[in-house]
């Protein structure tokens, strides 16, 4: 049978359907082992694996059917009584019909994409909505966010038998606005085809996750799902009007009859004029659809206002008066683990940490601290093992000429010889000190601090592990930072 009828016929068990017309699902994954009785199972194709290799095991948890793709036709079982299903985009498919299984969910989803600044969007953007009194809640790689609700482990943009529940107790939690991040990875594997994105929006474009994509078109092209082929024809768009990109999103936009806001110097709805620093951050002056402000802002960074206008954007586009949500700006706080101060030595030293794992994000991090020092700005920071090995040299030339001292450590090593990655990147800044052992790295770099110097440790940001080889270690640079700092006095 092909998945189109099962789509219009099959009627689902779930929470919130108990009447089943053709067949009793219980529940749908693509994980074997998260198979229960009456399951069915989504044999999805994998980068080493295929779903085909764990039919038997989903089988022998009480899958009653699966799904497997139409070049896998005809796949045969021996159980007479298990049924098959076969999809043309088995991935798509799947994520359409997890959406029909789970629903209703939150009536305002908002999806953010773009190489930088994702979290602190869709987070900026759920401090606004509940700023303007409206219950709301962020997903992404910070976790589920929201009132009422647990904050757990995040995935940028999680698998639909993942995401899909979460998004639907929050709707049975009556929180009816959520912004979520939207992956290149998770476009490009249809991950969020099964819901209604009402808000579109993009950040910016540059060099990331060719480990995937292999190469920056084919990255772009995934981006641009969300615009071309996911948002809601009804749907609003909200563009990066100063990404070098923009102007190919908003000729889809256009073609597509979608309505769209932009933001930034080159915006038409959002102009941000003139921006000047102040004790508190920065001084902004924008143009919101014909209408001028001044306010304060809480963030050094220019990309931070970016990001905090690109909320503004998204919680206009969802029906907020925007006299309203730009009162809220002035509130916002910053995310973890996003340039965040974390510690200030007695000589007036200073010391961030920050996520910026791509070549632009650490660019932007040191422009903006070097704006904010007479003194030394240092750096701490690796390259993660298994992702894109070209951006290393980048990023290794970008600290260079950038930061007075560099320290190359290791990140994520995964499955690569940690040596190895610290060497690509030495290669392009040869005036760094090696030190392996991130802790050992982030101490001695403290201890090299002099008076009024910054120091920014980047790559990890938020995160509280490291992953080396098969193992993965509790690691958090913040507490690092912390522990150092109170032993140390």
């Amino acid at each position: 049978m092909r998945l189109i009828d099962l789509l219009r016929g099959f009627e689902f068990c779930s929470e919130y359907d108990k009447v089943c017309k053709h067949s009793h699902i219980t529940g749908i994954t693509a994980d074997s082992r998260k198979v229960g009785p009456g399951f069915l199972f989504a044999a999805l194709p994998g980068g080493n694996l295929s779903g085909l290799n764990f039919i038997q095991d989903a089988l022998s948890r009480g899958a009653v059917a699966i799904m497997v793709p139409l070049t896998d036709s005809p796949y045969l079982l021996k159980e007479t009584s298990i049924s098959i299903f076969y999809s043309e985009n088995i991935r798509r498919d799947y994520s359409k019909l997890v959406g029909k299984f789970y629903k209703p969910y939150p009536e305002n989803i908002s999806a953010v994409t773009g190489t930088n600044g994702k979290t602190s969007v869709i987070e900026f953007t759920r401090q606004l909505l509940k700023e303007c009194g409206l219950a709301s809640a962020s997903y992404g790689t910070l976790g589920l966010i929201s009132r009422g609700s647990p904050r757990d482990s995040g995935l940028t943009t999680p698998d639909p038998s993942d995401l899909y529940p979460k998004l639907s107790e929050l709707e049975k939690n009556k929180v009816n606005h959520v912004a979520i991040e939207a992956s290149s990875h998770g476009l490009d594997q249809y991950r969020l085809d099964g819901l209604n994105i009402k808000v579109a929006a993009f950040t910016n474009f540059s060099q990331d996750h060719l480990d995937y994509h292999q190469t920056m078109e084919r990255y772009f092209t995934a981006k641009l799902r969300l615009f071309s082929e996911i948002i809601d024809p009804n749907g609003i768009a909200v563009i990066n009007a100063d990404d070098k990109k923009a102007y190919i999103i908003l000729d889809i936009l256009t073609k597509r009859n979608i309505t769209f806001i932009t933001y930034g110097k080159k915006a038409t709805d959002i102009i941000l004029r003139r921006k000047i620093s102040s004790n508190k951050g920065q001084i902004i002056s924008i143009n919101v659809v014909g209408e001028e402000y001044k306010l304060e802002v809480p963030f050094i960074a220019d990309f931070q206002i970016y990001n905090a206008l690109c909320a503004l954007g998204i919680v206009i586009a969802n029906g907020v008066n925007p006299k309203i949500a730009i009162s809220a700006l002035e509130k916002l706080e910053g995310v973890i683990g996003r340039l965040q101060l974390v510690s200030e030595l007695s000589n007036g030293a200073r010391i961030y940490v920050d996520y910026a794992h791509t070549p632009d994000a650490i660019s932007n991090v040191l422009l903006a601290l070097r704006k904010c020092t007479t003194k030394k700005l240092n750096i701490v920071f690796g390259c993660g093992g298994n992702r894109d090995r070209d951006k290393r040299a980048k990023m290794g030339k970008i600290a260079s000429n950038l930061a007075d001292e560099v320290v190359v450590t290791d990140d994520n090593p995964r499955d690569e010889n940690a040596s190895d990655i610290r060497s690509q990147i030495i290669k392009a800044c040869p005036g760094a000190i090696e030190i392996g052992d991130r802790r050992q790295a982030i101490k001695i770099a403290i201890g090299k601090l002099s008076d009024d110097d910054l120091l920014v440790i980047t790559g990890k940001g938020h995160e509280k592990n490291q992953i080396i080889k098969d193992q993965t270690f509790k690691f958090d640079d913040i507490e690092e930072i912390r522990n150092i700092m109170r032993y140390s006095i």
